[in-house]
């Protein structure tokens, strides 16, 4: 397993692409390694692109260069096919689309995160379940990022706020069985 990963985290303005970002980021932080961080907001207000970068481990700075990427989460799938090139070869992906989109070269999973958000009631969390999908997509690649430690760092982000804490990990949960289920 590699304790050095990079991530896209990709989106449209209003998606929540720097909430994911930082609750990965205090993941990692809160295992005692160093995080770089950076994003680029193309219009955002207006519904335009947004990109994260998320460098975990020894690096010296914090953009990502095209085909080195571990991993991409896409939060739309125009997003996957605008940012699908800074990927590796054989990095993960993962898509918010009940389609798999064509990507070779890569190992890509889809989920229907929107169905599951909408079913709980929130649909502006497809992207805390979309984190839940993409931490079961990398369970086995690292040891950095995991569902216990991202619970603990919303527990601590929304601390005396049990409702909101509650539906977060529960759509967490959610993402994460859907990858599992997608996989048995």
């Amino acid at each position: 397993m590699s304790n050095n990963q990079q991530i896209i985290i990709s989106g449209l303005g209003g998606q929540g692409v720097l909430f994911i970002t930082k609750l990965l980021a205090g993941a990692a932080m809160a295992g005692n390694y160093r995080v770089m961080t950076s994003e680029t907001h193309g219009m955002a207000q207006r519904g335009g692109n947004v990109i994260s970068y998320l460098k975990i481990g020894d690096f010296s700075g914090p953009l990502i260069r095209p085909g080195k990427a571990d991993g991409l989460i896409a939060l739309k799938e125009e997003s996957f096919h605008h940012h699908s090139y800074f990927l590796k070869p054989r990095g993960v992906g993962v898509v918010n689309s009940p389609a798999m989109p064509e990507a070779p070269g890569f190992q890509v999973y889809s989920g229907d995160a929107e169905s599951l958000a909408l079913e709980a009631g929130s649909p502006q969390s497809v992207n805390v379940v979309m984190l839940g999908f993409f931490t079961a997509a990398m369970e086995k690649r690292t040891d950095i990022i995991s569902m216990d430690c991202l619970a603990e760092v919303i527990q601590e982000k929304f601390r005396g706020k049990e409702k909101i804490t509650t539906g977060i990990l529960d759509l967490l949960e959610s993402g994460y069985r859907l990858y599992k289920k997608g996989r048995s």
